[in-house]
């Protein structure tokens, strides 16, 4: 899926690659569309893991919050999950993915509003950004550097940098954008 796009994504690929037979991901999952969201739902589930496990020595909010926002941008540049939301979006598929709320609240609870110093709806806005500058990053970022003869990974790096002044503002209690 994120090799050919979701689109390429049939149910007899599925079935071969599982080691079944098509009428087991027939039943199971009902249609092809089920399949997709069952595989994007699993990814996200992935990314929020990866993002809670990447935890660093010490409290420091902003060091936590570079370790997440970097573990966000390995899946959007490595793993395809930047062309994969694209494609979501641009085929109006987006709304399939409720479990993105979820996990966005999950990450809140569990890593930037768990001890108190920043509110739940600073911390989902710090994610919506977070999200958006990763998306941007992974698909845009390596042919725009290019472009402007800039090194390879300076807008992941650019782009890490904002992310570490925003949360230097909201831990220092700036509320202002």
């Amino acid at each position: 899926m994120l090799e050919k796009g979701p689109q390429a994504l049939k149910l007899a690929d599925v079935a071969a690659a599982a080691g079944v037979v098509h009428a087991t991901v027939l039943h199971h999952f009902g249609s092809i569309d089920d399949v997709q969201t069952a595989l994007m739902e699993r990814m996200i589930r992935q990314l929020v893991a990866k993002i809670l496990d990447s935890t660093v020595a010490g409290d420091d909010p902003q060091r936590q919050a570079d370790a997440g926002a970097r573990a966000l941008f390995d899946a959007f540049e490595s793993r395809g999950a930047a062309r994969l939301a694209a494609w979501l979006e641009l085929t109006g598929e987006s709304r399939r993915l409720t479990v993105v709320r979820e996990a966005v609240r999950e990450v809140v609870a569990n890593r930037l509003a768990r001890d108190g110093r920043v509110d739940a709806e600073t911390a989902e806005d710090f994610i919506l950004v977070c999200v958006a500058l990763a998306l941007g990053v992974g698909l845009f970022g390596p042919s725009l550097a290019e472009l402007l003869g800039r090194p390879a990974g300076r807008t992941r790096e650019l782009a890490l940098d904002l992310i570490r002044w925003r949360m230097s503002a909201v831990t220092a209690g700036e509320t202002g954008a």
